[in-house]
């Protein structure tokens, strides 16, 4: 029986080793999908820690993954975020965090300080064009430069094949040059 079998026979009878080992496992990846697309740490911390809660509900009530953990706890993770942001923008007028500036990118190279205005301004302006992406094309963006997937593995999670992956990202990847140059000019 392969890991990923086992894995998942011991979820579904609540082991408390193999939930363990779950979390430890996937937490870093489903953290960071949450980090690239929110730019806010506490923020992808509630969102990861909220998959894993849904991941035990889901798995208690029957609906669990049956096969694809990591693509459960990707697509999940995308579900919770693409959330996040229909809420937060259904408030206007609030700040948000991925809409402030965080404190403490000012004081970590007091040496340079052009260079650290620069970089914040550099990811500020790629934020701001990838949250304008489809949500096809933030996801596909998300798990290849940001989480580090492989075209198989994108494929994979977002339940396409390999040659429309690569269509995609090469979409959103021309979207994502204009809307840069755009906000250039």
């Amino acid at each position: 029986m392969s890991a990923a079998l086992s894995e998942l026979d011991g979820l579904r009878l609540l082991d408390p080793q193999a939930i363990t080992s779950i979390h430890n496992r996937y937490y870093p990846e489903v953290y960071r999908f949450a980090y690239y697309r929110v730019n806010d740490e506490v923020t992808a911390e509630d969102i990861a820690s909220d998959v894993f809660m849904r991941l035990l509900e889901a798995v208690h009530e029957g609906h669990g993954p049956n096969t694809n953990l990591r693509g459960w706890l990707i697509s999940t993770t995308s579900n919770i975020v693409n959330d996040y942001f229909r809420k937060i923008y259904n408030r206007p007028g609030e700040d948000h965090p991925e809409m402030i500036e965080s404190d403490n990118l000012l004081v970590e190279d007091p040496v340079d300080p052009i260079a650290l205005t620069d970089a914040v301004e550099r990811s500020r302006l790629i934020q701001s064009a990838i949250n304008e992406l489809t949500e096809e094309q933030k996801q596909v963006i998300t798990l290849r430069f940001g989480n580090g997937y492989s075209l198989d593995e994108t494929a994979t999670v977002m339940g396409k094949n390999a040659n429309a992956i690569k269509a995609l990202q090469f979409r959103a990847l021309a979207a994502l040059r204009n809307l840069i140059r755009k906000d250039l000019l």
